[in-house]
Formats: C-alpha cells, sequence, structure tokens
C-alpha cells in the first residue's frame, strides 16, 4: 500500500494547507453549479496586481498582498450570500487561485521585493 507522506517543516505544511484550501474551493465551485469557463477566465485576474511592482516593489508587495489574502474572497463569499449570488462563484475563483499559489510556494510578499515571501525566499533567491 502507498501512503502518501506530507512534506515536513513549516513551509511544507503551509503549502499542503494551500492545496486544501484550492480542493475545497474547487468542490465549493462545482457545487455551486457555475461555469467553469468563467472559472478559467477569471482564474489569474488576481496576478494583475502584479502590475503593481512596474511602480516600485512596495506598491507591488501592497497590491500583491490586496488580492491574495482570504480576506478578500471571505467578504465577497459573505457579500454572495447574503446580497448577490452573482458574487459567489467569484470569491470562489479567487479563493482557489490563492490556494494554487500557497501550494506552489507563492506567498503574501514583503516590500523587500517579489521573492521575499510568508513562505520564505522564491525563485533563484531560494537556491
Amino acid at each position: 500500500m502507498n501512503v502518501v507522506s506530507l512534506p515536513t517543516g513549516l513551509r511544507g505544511m503551509l503549502r499542503v494547507e494551500g492545496l486544501c484550501e484550492l480542493i475545497v474551493a474547487l468542490v465549493l465551485y462545482a457545487h455551486v453549479s457555475a461555469s467553469w469557463v468563467t472559472f478559467a477566465i477569471a482564474f489569474l485576474a488576481p496576478d494583475l496586481a502584479l502590475l503593481g511592482y512596474f511602480v516600485n516593489a512596495r506598491v507591488g508587495a501592497a497590491a500583491y498582498n490586496v488580492t491574495h489574502s482570504y480576506v478578500g474572497p471571505a467578504l465577497t463569499a459573505v457579500a454572495g450570500l447574503a446580497l448577490a449570488p452573482v458574487a459567489l462563484p467569484f470569491a470562489l475563483i479567487w479563493a482557489a487561485h490563492i490556494g494554487f499559489d500557497r501550494t506552489l510556494g507563492y506567498g503574501l510578499k514583503s516590500d523587500a521585493g517579489f521573492a521575499q515571501t510568508h513562505l520564505g525566499r522564491i525563485g533563484r533567491a531560494a537556491a
């Protein structure tokens, strides 16, 4: 019998946590029967915040962190459940995107530069 071993250490556990968040968002998205075409089109929308790095690292990190924190999808989901049901699928797409990024090791950014995240250094800087 094959046993899946979980990564050890905080960084590994946070990546597994991101994978769990991605899976939950995908399952809930399927449950609300929203369009998968919409999902595919909107999935990378939070990454438009990376354009802030054209201004400077501080603006880029702030824009990225605002669009890659679970606060936005959570508030959008509450609004979708309470006021405008059309918002709920977008909250789930947004949460799935964040979970996907965290699974890959892309965390919230530091003002020190794109490569420094709350999950550790990424890219060449990590090597």
